[in-house]
This record gives structure tokens, C-alpha cells and sequence, in this order.
């Protein structure tokens, strides 16, 4: 097998898509950061990407954008996963843990353990959704709205709050939550709406990551005293109907399988699960 490194985003799209667009939903989160990383360079400056060929076929690719973990495909079989294990482990970058769709990613995890002696670590496990249709949830008070400059302070506090939250054990990066919320208030192809009750804002979600066909969702945060009133349902209802409209074929996003509340709210909406992924993350031995 033969192993390239994608010099950028788009050389990566261009070798990898026809093992990545087998399943555009399954691999959403890849091709998105992929889509991101090409439209919006300075999102992240580093950029690291991994394809591996059997032949003229492609069998196995990962991306990674520090901090954040690697993200590997689906591969064709162990046999590419493996191969493209030994070629990351061999490249010399750091890698702090990956995410990737089960079962690869227990298969990953066990040859990261035994080959590295390191502690892999199983973070969280989640749910991946796509939807093409939105149905109808209970209205409650309040809209929707895009969100402004004037709101940075705003997405500044509450995405530090989700950090905390959602991901407690990952190291808080304010530089890189900087240059996300600039490059949205920026992008045609990635924003946040804010939900409003009486002029009060009250919930987040945002959107980024544009596939081929669709785009994904996220983050969702409301602040813990506006919760268990509708108003992410609505939110999210209301964000993924305008994104559809807008000529989107799909909306995806990822949930914690540990907040049944979220994948309740999800299902509701009309987001159906396609897989289950993994996200581990290693320590020293």
C-alpha cells in the first residue's frame, strides 16, 4: 500500500472523496472540516492530512487540524486502518487521540495501544444524524434570529460555557475559539442563529462544515437556566429548515449518547441516527 500526504484541504478532497463520499452522512464530519479548511485556511493554521491507496483505489485517509484529535474514515478494511496508523505513528505528529465510526474505532484503539504502549482512552461515544425533512415540535416563545458583531461577547461566553460542559476533559483554546466565531461572523457557509424570548437571548446553534450535499449543525448550547422550555427544539427545527431551504440536501450533527435529552430532542426534529462514533484520546503509559 501506498501512503500520500495531502500538501492541503483541497489536494485531500480531491484524492480521498471517492472513499469519502461512498457515505456523505457517515463521513460528514471529516469532509466538513475538509470544506471549512479550504473555503477559511485561517481557521486552521496547521492542517494535516494522511491517504492511503491500494493500487489506484483509495482505502483509508484521516485529516487532523491541532489541538483537535485525528479524524479517520471508514477504511476498505483492518488491513488499510492499519496501514494508515503506521504511517501517522511514522509521520512524527503529535497526535493527542482520534475520533472515528465504530467498529473502526475499536479496531484503532487496540492497535494504537498495542503498538505505542500507550493508554487509549474512550472519551465519549456519540450518535451521527442526518435529516432531510424537518418535523413539526411544539412552538414556544420567542425566534430565531442570525447572530451579529455585537453579539461576540455573547458567543465569546457561551461557547467557553460549552467547552466546559460538553468537552471537560479537552484543554480550552481561546485562540482557536477566536478565530471560529470570527470566521463565522464572516462565512456564507457556516454562522450561528441565537433564539430570543422577549429580547432575551436564550439558546445558540450554529452551523459549518459544508459537505458535497449537505452541511452540519453545531454546536447547540443553552444556558442552564433557560433549559427544558423548547427553546433548542425550536432553534434547531428552525436553523435546519432555513439551511434545507436554502439548497442544503442534508443537515448533520453529532450528539454525547450519554444526554438522552439531546438525542430525544434530535429524533423529534426529524434527525434520524446513521452510525455511532468514538473519540478516544491517549495518555502515556
Amino acid at each position: 500500500m501506498q501512503v500520500l500526504r495531502p500538501a492541503d484541504a483541497r489536494s485531500f478532497l480531491d484524492l480521498a472523496g471517492p472513499l469519502l463520499l461512498r457515505d456523505e452522512a457517515r463521513h460528514n464530519l471529516i469532509l466538513g472540516i475538509a470544506g471549512t479548511t479550504e473555503l477559511h485556511p485561517e481557521l486552521y493554521p496547521i492542517y494535516h492530512a494522511w491517504v492511503v491507496l491500494d493500487g489506484d483505489e483509495v482505502v483509508a485517509a484521516a485529516t487532523m487540524t491541532p489541538p483537535h484529535k485525528l479524524i479517520v474514515a471508514d477504511p476498505a478494511s483492518d488491513e488499510a486502518a492499519l496501514a494508515l496508523l503506521d504511517a501517522v505513528r511514522a509521520s512524527g505528529v503529535e497526535v493527542p487521540g482520534f475520533v472515528a465510526n465504530l467498529p473502526t474505532a475499536s479496531t484503532l484503539a487496540d492497535a494504537w495501544s498495542e503498538s505505542t504502549g500507550s493508554v487509549v482512552e474512550l472519551v465519549r461515544t456519540e450518535g451521527v444524524y442526518a435529516l432531510t425533512q424537518v418535523l413539526s415540535v411544539p412552538v414556544t416563545s420567542g425566534a430565531p434570529r442570525a447572530v451579529t458583531p455585537h453579539d461576540r461577547t455573547l458567543l465569546e461566553t457561551w461557547l467557553s460555557e460549552f467547552e466546559a460542559e460538553a468537552m471537560p476533559t479537552e484543554t480550552s483554546d481561546p485562540e482557536q475559539r477566536q478565530r471560529s466565531i470570527e470566521t463565522r461572523l464572516s462565512s456564507e457557509v457556516a454562522g450561528f442563529w441565537i433564539w430570543e424570548d422577549d429580547g432575551v437571548p436564550v439558546s445558540l446553534a450554529g452551523y459549518s462544515g459544508p459537505t458535497t450535499s449537505g452541511i452540519r449543525i453545531g454546536p447547540v448550547y443553552t444556558p442552564a437556566d433557560h433549559r427544558r422550555r423548547g427553546y433548542a427544539s425550536n432553534l434547531v427545527a428552525d436553523l435546519s429548515r432555513w439551511l434545507l431551504e436554502g439548497g442544503y440536501g442534508a443537515c448533520f450533527l453529532f450528539t454525547d449518547l450519554a444526554n438522552p435529552t439531546a438525542n430525544k430532542i434530535y429524533t423529534d426534529i426529524g434527525y434520524e441516527r446513521v452510525c455511532e462514533a468514538a473519540e478516544y484520546a491517549f495518555r502515556s503509559g
